[in-house]
């Protein structure tokens, strides 16, 4: 066992006297030794109830032969960092995160990791460990949030961001905003629609890595307790039979993961997420991927931002195992791919008996026969942009636009809910890319601001940036490269025309090649917006958005 190195022989006698200060017998120790990396804190509501998750990993692992340990990870709430300094530091902790379990799990060689994420950027942050340290390790969340209901309307966290400017424009009154504030986010959970922390959660599960009905059992189901008593049961059996991450997190295990990434319409950060964790597990994955998957991948849930379900209503239709039923109708994914459960996606498919199709599209009668996610290139963005198609509107697809141009996100955000926006404006936000940022913060207030004025069929937004899993509209992020690295982003000038087509793929500037190498002769690389602390530190070694903004 890799935990031999801390505890057998006599040379070890020290080790195992530091871990009976600790409480632990030598029934225990002669135990594997599965280390749990619980996320639980008291400032992100799909992390306040992580302890009880904790709880019942640790009993699945008992009760199946081996010692829990416990250890904790940072993790940042993107709700709560949204729109002030505190979001550049989000994506940013993805990288601390997995650093963190690596040092952990080196310094204190475990046979096993069972990884207890529920957001944003701990979910990639856990699995990019997982790979690299490449260990028996399962994936088991928190779970999503309910729906909350103001009347017979079902709300969210997206509903509160939306009437921020349906707020600023008088559509509504302070005492509703105050109503969706209050009930929106009824409970525990990662927010309750197919925002980042959901998408990622559900994508682990295809990938192979978590167990089924783990991206849609809601928090607060007891079955979320079974299902972490089980992965605690699993971790175990991995263990004895030496499964590895990279044994399952194959190139097929991938592809995999984007399928559904297409059909269910995730959030546009698995274009930076994906890539990252192939990364880990010595994979390439270019952005073209994503493209020719989506091209052959229908989309078929219409889910929160873009349509009207939530999670809780993916779970009753038969979840991930369900959407993965109907892919494999046509053969869009690898059923021979195995899983953390010790069945092939095949078998986990075979088991499901039920799947609601107004919920899940039938594969032949899809919402779009295209994915949910496209990448586009053009002359401003030469390696790339990443768009949520489906949660376009569709006179949006095609758009040509004048450049409203930004320098930073606050700028930006304050100008569209100040009324500043008007129907035919392209809003351009720059210098927030991985680099420029630093940290590539998300945009979700400009995005809703945009959509709670009612300009959201009628306004285009562009960024070196990117957007919450909850943004809506044509909003168009991870222009790479970015303009603090002299992308042609950081040459776009007000009035400037932009052509949009999504249909196509395409995203230019549509401005000749002699003006922009005029402009590109005079552009200065800009000061550092933070140049003290991690974030100069994560400017300096961060790669483009096109990479999934990994460390060089």
């Amino acid at each position: 066992m890799r935990s031999s190195k801390m505890k057998d022989g006599v040379e070890k006698a020290p080790h195992r006297s530091l871990f009976k200060a600790m409480g632990y017998t030598d029934v225990e120790l002669k135990k594997p030794l599965i280390g749990v990396v619980n996320s639980a804190n008291e400032i992100i509501p799909g992390h306040i109830h992580l302890d009880t998750i904790s709880q019942a990993v640790k009993a699945g692992v008992r009760m199946a032969g081996a010692t829990p340990i416990e250890f904790p990870v940072i993790g940042v709430c993107d709700g709560i960092a949204m729109n002030h300094t505190g979001m550049k530091y989000s994506l940013a902790s993805r990288e601390l995160i997995a650093d963190s379990i690596e040092v952990m799990a080196m310094a204190h060689p475990f046979d096993g990791l069972v990884l207890i994420p529920n957001c944003d950027k701990i979910i990639p942050g856990m699995i990019m460990a997982a790979l690299r340290l490449n260990i028996p390790s399962v994936v088991v969340s928190g779970g999503p949030m309910l729906a909350g209901r103001v009347g017979n309307e079902p709300v969210d966290l997206i509903s509160v961001f939306e009437a921020v400017g349906s707020f600023k424009a008088g559509k509504i009154d302070e005492t509703h905003l105050k109503k969706l504030e209050d009930e929106a986010c009824p409970g525990c959970g990662s927010c309750a629609g197919m925002f980042t922390a959901n998408s990622m959660n559900c994508l682990s599960e295809a990938l192979g890595l978590a167990l089924p009905g783990n991206g849609t059992i809601p928090a607060i189901h007891a079955a979320r307790i079974r299902l972490a008593k089980y992965a605690g049961m699993r971790i175990v059996e991995l263990v004895r039979q030496n499964v590895r991450p990279r044994d399952i997190a194959t190139k097929e295990a991938f592809e995999n993961a984007i399928a559904v990434d297409m059909a269910l319409g995730c959030s546009t950060n698995t274009v930076l997420h994906v890539p990252a964790i192939a990364h880990e597990a010595g994979i390439q994955l270019d952005l073209e991927i994503f493209n020719e998957i989506s091209k052959r991948t229908p989309h078929l849930c219409s889910l929160r931002p873009g349509g009207p379900h939530f999670l809780e209503d993916l779970n009753r239709a038969g979840g991930i195992p369900a959407v993965l039923k109907e892919l494999a109708k046509r053969n869009l994914v690898h059923t021979d791919a195995v899983t953390v459960s010790g069945k092939t996606i095949g078998e986990i498919t075979a088991a499901v008996e039920f799947i609601n199709h107004s919920i899940i599209r039938p594969i032949d009668d899809p919402y779009h026969d295209e994915g949910g996610i496209a990448i586009l290139k053009g002359n401003l963005a030469p390696d790339g942009a990443v768009v949520k198609q489906s949660a376009v509107a569709p006179e949006m697809m095609v758009r040509k636009g004048r450049a409203r141009v930004f320098n930073s996100e606050p700028d930006a955000a304050e100008a569209i809910l100040d009324g500043k926006i008007k129907p035919g404006d392209v809003v351009v936000i720059r210098y927030e890319g991985p680099k420029g940022g630093p940290g590539m913060q998300e945009m979700l207030t400009p995005t809703a601001a945009i959509v709670g004025r009612g300009l959201d069929k009628e306004v285009a937004l562009i960024t070196d940036g990117r957007f919450s899993g909850g943004t809506r509209g044509a909003a168009i992020g991870h222009v790479s490269p970015e303009a603090a690295a002299g992308g042609p982003i950081a040459l776009v000038e007000d009035g400037d025309e932009i052509l949009i087509d999504i249909q196509e793929k395409k995203l230019e500037l549509m401005v000749d090649e002699k003006t922009l190498a005029e402009r590109r002769s005079k552009w200065q690389p800009p000061k550092p917006k933070i140049d003290w602390g991690y974030l100069a530190r994560y400017a300096r070694l961060v790669t483009s958005g096109s990479k999934g903004a990994v460390f060089e």
